[in-house]
């Protein structure tokens, strides 16, 4: 009797669970969703305000639509190579488009009319948008797709890093570089080089010693030598040659000497011509930017592209960049035969690489632009290295038990607690510990650079030591059995396993950093600078403060499309650094 009562509570108490359980699903359902239409609301109203496109011509929005945007649904369907998918996309398509229609008409003919939008909107953010991510993906998982798609990661990738390391140099001296590297990288590397290819262990040894006596030698030097090449001869000997070189190796590791000499070498001839001579010969373009941005994304294409042509399979998706900007071509072409009025985006070559101004339509996000690069880049560096340092130390070298276990736990409490400390807390620190007490200046970029780095430590701590965690005992005790120092076994095989994770953090922490504007009001930047930075002690401004500005302007421009424009520059900017940063992640995963 015992028995039976006891299994009508379990299952009393498992019918009141399953419908508990299934009323707490919907209301997570139901929450998830609200929270993404209201950001897809947001970010649809922000895009139509950027680029104008409540001022676009339907016409204009079908002449784009058929050039660019079927041609590559096309693509993706040929990659996925599923004909139910293809009929799947085609319902959605063409029922998506007279179901928005309906339900759009009737809104406005029974309610009112939405501000900024039409039924041509509505259909390309509702049914387009969703419908390309989702044949994007689905295209990807085939060769083609997957080859196509590689190939113009790399050349997008590679240009945004070549645009990088030119903002980066605006205020790194390029000439102390070009001494370091002659007089320190350079001959390091021979000597290490000698050493691993004839075992000579000394060598190898010398190598660090070499780099730092010529890093020393070069900034002893800086002050006295008053010659040096030129910008673009200083990036083509210290960044163009090696990292065409680089590639060369590893074209010729896997394949053959010619296929390496072509991979390393056209990319690196048409950097060198287009840099040096290219607006001399009337090119129209040129200098060391166009430079560093053609081999920094030219050599990587080059390598995929000989492993692509190795492999053998999906070649065909090497011609994705020839179909797009053939669309967009054509797209263009049209419209402008036939006269089609076309929309006034505020994101625009101009706002990208022109100053603020009082002129709405004159206004430019570059010096933000430039501060918000070198900002994160440092941060990036030293929140990393900090982080990552920290993290195995306290995993890997300190003891449980004892005195230094409860002040490693004490340690543990405090950076915890330290994460969830408002932003506004660690601008305060950064005011009073280093704009006043260690005098690097109030908004200058080493000032925002450690503030903002102190503020994502405690996540990138936690989100490290969690990585490290992870890996399994098991491989630490039979590293150890190897003969290993624990060094050993930490640097070989903690790190290399946990290093997905780290990076996992690393990004979470980094998209938090590139948005905080209350640190950088509290350490004194400023809101508008008419000029990029010229040294790391020089006044800085960054993209939120920018946008922040903006918003208190009175015009009506000021507040829709230029803040608009500068959220999604911010946005792309962040999606890309993210983007990058997970593309490691997920060779790491891999273990390529």
């Amino acid at each position: 009797m015992a028995t039976d009562t006891d299994a009508s509570r379990v299952g009393g108490f498992g019918e009141v669970s399953r419908v508990r359980g299934i009323a707490f699903e919907y209301l997570s359902l139901g929450a998830s969703v609200l929270g993404i239409f209201a950001l897809a609301v947001l970010l649809i109203y922000v895009t139509i305000d950027a680029f104008d496109l409540a001022g676009a011509n339907p016409l204009w929005l079908l002449t784009y639509f058929l050039t660019l945007v079927v041609p590559f649904l096309g693509f993706c369907l040929y990659s996925a190579h599923d004909s139910a998918l293809t009929r799947r996309a085609v319902a959605v398509g063409g029922g998506g488009l007279v179901a928005v229609a309906a339900v759009f008409t009737a809104i406005e003919t029974f309610v009112g009319r939405v501000p900024r939008l039409n039924w041509q909107l509505t259909y390309l953010f509702v049914v387009v948008v969703p419908l390309t991510g989702y044949l994007v993906y689905m295209g990807a998982r085939g060769r083609p797709g997957s080859v196509g798609f590689g190939l113009i990661g790399r050349l997008i990738g590679g240009a945004a890093i070549g645009m990088a390391f030119s903002v980066l140099f605006l205020v790194f001296d390029e000439r102390l570089w070009f001494l370091v590297y002659t007089l320190g990288v350079v001959p390091a590397a021979l000597v290490y080089g000698y050493g691993h290819t004839r075992d000579v262990s000394s060598a190898l040894t010398a190598a660090l010693p070499t780099a730092i006596l010529g890093t020393l030698l070069a900034v002893f030097l800086r002050p006295i030598v008053d010659t040096y090449p030129t910008t673009a001869f200083i990036y083509l000997w210290t960044l163009a040659i090696p990292i065409a070189a680089a590639g060369a190796l590893v074209v010729d590791a896997r394949s053959s000497r010619p296929k390496a000499v072509l991979a390393g070498g056209v990319p690196l001839g048409l950097a060198a011509v287009v840099g040096l001579f290219g607006r001399a010969i009337g090119l129209g373009v040129g200098g060391p930017n166009a430079l560093l941005v053609i081999v920094v994304a030219g050599v990587p294409a080059a390598v995929y592209l000989d492993r692509a042509f190795d492999v053998g399979e999906g070649v065909i998706g090497l011609g994705l960049p020839v179909l797009l900007i053939a669309g967009a071509l054509a797209g263009a072409a049209v419209v402008e035969t036939f006269g089609i009025p076309t929309p006034s985006p505020w994101v625009s070559e101009t706002f990208l690489t022109e100053a603020p101004s009082r002129n709405a339509t004159e206004a430019g996000l570059y010096p933000a632009i430039v501060g918000s690069v070198i900002i994160i880049a440092m941060v990036a560096v030293l929140s990393f290295v900090l982080g990552v340092a920290t993290s195995v130390f306290l995993e890997e070298y300190t003891a449980d038990t004892g005195i230094v276990g409860a002040l490693t736990r004490l340690l543990q409490i405090n950076i915890a607690n330290l994460a969830a400390v408002p932003s506004v807390v660690y601008g305060l620190l950064g005011l009073g510990l280093f704009a006043n007490l260690l005098g690097f200046g109030f908004g200058t970029a080493v000032t925002v650079s450690l503030t903002l780095s102190l503020l994502i430590l405690p996540i990138t701590i936690i989100s490290a030591q969690e990585a490290i965690r992870s890996v399994p005992d098991d491989l630490r005790r039979g590293s150890d059995a190897m003969g290993a120092t624990r060094w050993q076994t930490t640097k070989n095989v903690v790190l290399p396993e946990a290093f997905p994770g780290i990076l996992t953090g690393t990004i979470l922490a980094l998209g938090r950093a590139i948005g905080e504007t209350a640190p950088l009001i509290m350490v004194g930047a400023a809101t508008t600078v008419f000029s990029p930075p010229s040294s790391l002690f020089s006044k800085f401004s960054a993209m939120p403060m920018q946008i922040y500005a903006w918003a208190n302007f009175p015009q009506a421009e000021f507040r829709y499309g230029v803040v608009a424009a500068g959220v999604i520059t911010l946005l792309i900017i962040l999606v890309g650094m993210n983007g990058t940063a997970i593309l490691l992640r997920n060779r790491a995963e891999r273990g390529d």
